[in-house]
């Protein structure tokens, strides 16, 4: 069903913060590729830049789950992302056999991206806040991932670009995931996070939504139920189904099948969002209603 589509999958950097997770999601991983998935793995790097940020003395500010980021801090960021989880995740997939290469969005001028301007704290707000060297993204270059994906090889992403005077930005790593998506029309695009799935009531985990559609995302949204991190992935969520990707998946990454089951099972393990629930198969109704 699935071969030759495209999947797009977006890891946390807490995925890659302990081994175990790390090789878990890589050998799921592993088997989309090697069943003939064209699978393109972004990946994130939030802990391990608040860790040598705090080593280094560079205090680490977020506002509204978005990082703030300064001189100092992109420096640190083109570190972390682009050499230490990057080439971390490139051995890991040369020891499971994955043709795998790693590229940011600087790279043949995969993400085009310009700084973000100030802007209101809230909505309606008229406290404004800069959030330094990050982008906004403005386009993608769909064909340097094609290339890629049709000679074989997995693009490992990661979400650093430039603006088109070469100065670096760091982008969310969700957005960067959601944009490549809908430049590639993927199949799926699976967010891993630490939470089970998008949840009903944020204190209780057994809450997990099985589906939704982007009204129901809105619902949520003014409910109060998407906080913090999950602010920007329902953010990217939209936007991903919006720019053409089919489905959308929130699954974590602390069981070790979660990947698995919720692409090849119809009760699947996390959240599945799709641009109206009038497009779910009655089987993944069903499936997620038993779930």
């Amino acid at each position: 069903m699935y071969k030759n589509k495209v999947f797009v999958i977006k890891a946390g950097g807490a995925v890659f913060s302990d081994e175990a997770s790390t090789r878990a999601l890589i050998e799921q991983v592993a088997i989309l590729h090697q069943v003939g998935i064209k699978t393109v793995l972004v990946h994130g790097g939030g802990p391990q830049l608040d860790s040598v940020q705090a080593t280094l003395g560079i205090e680490t500010r977020m506002v509204n789950g978005r990082r703030v980021t300064d001189q100092k801090s992109i420096d640190v960021t083109a570190m972390v992302l682009n050499g230490l989880i990057n080439t971390r995740i490139l051995a890991i997939c040369r020891e499971l056999g994955i043709e795998a290469i790693g590229l940011s969005g600087v790279d043949a001028g995969l993400i085009r991206a310009h700084r973000r301007a100030p802007v209101p704290i809230s909505e309606g707000s008229s406290e404004t806040v800069d959030y330094g060297f990050v982008g906004d993204i403005d386009s993608v270059n769909a064909t340097v991932i094609e290339k890629l994906l049709d000679d074989g090889l997995m693009p490992v992403v990661s979400p650093l670009s430039a603006d088109a005077n070469g100065i670096l930005l760091n982008i969310n790593a969700d957005t960067v995931a959601a944009a490549i998506g809908g430049a590639l029309s993927a199949e799926k695009l699976v967010l891993c996070t630490g939470a089970p799935g998008i949840l009903e009531r944020l204190e209780d985990p057994s809450t997990v939504i099985s589906y939704t559609d982007i009204k129901g995302l809105k619902r949520l949204r003014d409910a109060g139920s998407l906080k913090d991190g999950m602010l920007p992935k329902a953010n990217a969520i939209e936007s991903a189904i919006r720019g053409g990707v089919r489905r959308v998946h929130v699954i974590t990454y602390k069981s070790s099948d979660s990947l698995l089951a919720e692409i090849f099972t119809n009760e699947g393990t996390g959240t599945l969002v799709v641009a109206d629930l009038k497009a779910l198969s009655p089987a993944e109704q069903q499936g997620a209603a038993s779930a």
